[in-house]
This record gives structure tokens, sequence and C-alpha cells, in this order.
């Protein structure tokens, strides 16, 4: 599977969350590396997509579109920091 950068799931955030993630900064909740979420490794499928700290690998979000709904799992996050507008 290729691996992309954070901002391949910058749409699905912002369509999901309207949360911006290109300049979001977050932590990674494993081995508290913060970053800038485009950093982040991504690995998109047909049926959502993972979030991978690009320091220590550990997952950091997992977003699964079954058609119906959308979940989000943001448990691998200690934080995520937005700038407002």
């Amino acid at each position: 599977m290729n691996h992309l950068d954070g901002n391949a799931l910058a749409g699905v955030f912002a369509d999901t969350l309207g949360v911006e993630i290109t300049t979001a900064i977050g932590q990674c909740g494993s081995c508290r590396r913060s970053f800038e979420l485009a950093r982040a490794r991504a690995s998109v499928t047909a049926m959502g997509a993972v979030m991978r700290c690009a320091g220590c690998d550990s997952t950091l979000a997992v977003i699964v579109d079954n058609g119906h709904e959308r979940l989000v799992n943001l448990s691998g996050l200690a934080y995520i920091r937005v700038a407002r507008p």
C-alpha cells in the first residue's frame, strides 16, 4: 500500500469535522511528538483512511465510510491545535 502525507486527508477532515488539518498541529498520544498533521503518513482505500505518526508509526486517526455514515476515531492523538481564522 502506498503511503501519502496527511494532506491526502484534508478534504475528509474538512467535510466531516470542519477542521483544516494541513496547518493544524497534532500531538501523537504514543511518542508525544508534535507536528503539522500534513506531515503525518496516510493510507487511503475505498473504505476509509488511516493516519499514522511520522515519528513512531502509531495510529493517530482512523476514518471509515460505510456509505451511510462516516466514523472517525482520533484516539491516537493527544490533541489537535487549530488556529482560529
